[in-house]
């Protein structure tokens, strides 16, 4: 006799195949496992962490010991910061274990506005943390102005090996980093190259043609040696804002910054809309290889990129598009995904999300060569069955192909926000950014803003 759940799976595959049409090739095919092997989907805790003001979490990696470190900044200096007597932004780096059980934690900056933006776990163990500063005093050296790039190099248990600062007179924004292959260090962001009259591109054009031939915001890279001490800097962009938020090696060498971009003259060539996604490559000393733009006529912006197996790139964030590279716009803003190869062709894009905002904030590769994406969602509808509150943190997964496999939203009533999620061992999940709830899935908020962490395994 059948059991009942053979029953069940047999009566599911009769209802599947007698509903195909004969023009719809994925229809017939059974479907494949919601998530990766060893991956359950199921939530292991939520907690949080801060003080009682604003705390955010920006960024995460993955330590050696299993456990994973955060950085974003506080304003606090009670509850979970131990080593803070102001109320001004800092730095905050926080050490857990694998079960969320904060080990450390650390606050650098001076007596101003820092905030830190993304960290990375470095070759020997320890980490370099980015963001921008406005002090002039504690931890950061040689302000030149409003906000100036300000990084860290620290030891495996958070302490200061060395500091730098780079900006000119105007806001200079840090938000990202990479360890080259040679052991150097890569920072993106964006320079105000009117407040700098043109300087920051160092042994490029004369500083003359640079001020006259740009302005607003320009992405700005600079190499910097295992020591932090410049080896060259180089913006690129046009007469508006050209911001990047995030950067890559690729296999062969060379660097990929991805952002966004409003302009459309000098680097920009082919501009699609008021913003668009916007990739630019350069090899290791700085030149300019290729740059495009990806999106349609409305907002569309570019927030992080993952180097795939196969050498290609993908790229997300969100488009308000409903034409030229967007194809299939979903409602008010859409999370937007696209695939680009080494030479910046578009292998393929899609759209995730419901008819309200939703937006793609973070991507990795996972271990079987799923996608893991991460962000926020207000929808409830679309690929959303479900909306908490006001805003939801948001994580996805998908095939490399982009067809979507599984979703999850969490949050209260208020406003939730994933910035980064990544893979840890055994396959589980690890994601951060912020909660100001206190209700739902969140039990417990200890000032206006918190720092959240999510574990899935």
């Amino acid at each position: 006799m059948l059991s009942l759940s053979k029953v069940v799976r047999f009566l599911f595959f009769i209802v599947l195949f007698t509903n195909c049409k004969s023009d719809d090739e994925d229809c017939c095919v059974a479907p494949s496992p919601p998530i990766q092997e060893g991956f359950l989907g199921q939530l292991d805790f939520i907690k949080t962490y801060g003080g009682s003001l604003e705390d955010d979490a920006l960024s995460i990696t993955k330590t050696s010991d299993g456990g994973y470190a955060v950085l974003g900044y506080t304003q606090s200096n009670d509850e979970d910061i131990t080593a803070k007597t102001t109320t001004d932004s800092d730095y905050w780096v926080v050490k857990f274990d694998n079960e969320g059980n904060q080990l450390w934690d650390k606050v650098f900056g001076g007596s101003e506005d820092d905030r830190g933006q993304h960290i990375i776990t470095t070759k020997d163990g320890g980490f370099l943390i980015t963001g921008f500063a406005r002090s002039n005093d504690g931890d950061v050296e040689n302000n030149q102005g409003f906000y100036d790039y300000f990084f860290l190099k620290l030891d495996s248990s958070g302490n200061k090996q060395w500091v730098n600062s780079f900006g000119f007179s105007g806001s200079d924004r840090s938000f990202s980093a990479v360890e080259l292959n040679d052991g150097d260090f890569f920072l993106t962001g964006f320079l105000d190259v009117t407040a700098s009259d043109g300087e920051g591109n160092d042994n490029a054009r004369p500083a003359a043609q640079q001020s006259a031939s740009h302005g607003v915001g320009e992405f700005w890279g600079i190499r910097v040696d295992d020591s932090g001490n410049k080896i060259w800097r180089r913006y690129f962009g046009g007469t508006n804002n050209d911001r990047s938020y995030d950067v890559v090696q690729t296999n062969s060498g060379n660097i990929l910054m991805v952002g966004s971009s409003e302009s459309e003259d000098f680097d920009i060539t082919q501009p699609n809309g008021s913003y668009d996604f916007w990739v630019v490559m350069i090899d290791i000393e700085g030149n300019l290889l290729w740059q495009k733009n990806y999106g349609g006529s409305g907002i569309d912006v570019g927030y992080a990129v993952t180097k795939t197996s196969d050498g290609n790139f993908v790229i997300v964030g969100d488009t308000r598009s409903s034409d030229i590279d967007v194809s299939s716009p979903l409602g008010n803003a859409d999370a937007w995904v696209i695939k680009i190869d080494a030479l910046g062709n578009l292998l393929w894009e899609k759209t995730y999300g419901g008819s309200d905002f939703d937006s793609a904030q973070s991507v990795s590769e996972l271990e079987n060569g799923d996608l893991l994406i991460a962000g926020n969602s207000k929808s409830n509808d679309g690929n959303l069955i479900s909306n908490k509150g006001q805003n939801d943190a948001w994580v996805f997964i998908t095939d490399g192909d982009g067809h979507l496999k599984w979703q999850k939203n969490f949050g209260g009533s208020s406003l939730d926000f994933i910035n980064q999620a990544i893979e840890l061992d055994n396959n589980q999940i690890i994601l951060t950014g912020s909660t100001q709830s206190n209700d739902q899935d969140i039990l417990e908020n200890k000032g206006s803003k918190d720092i959240l962490l999510i574990k899935l395994k």
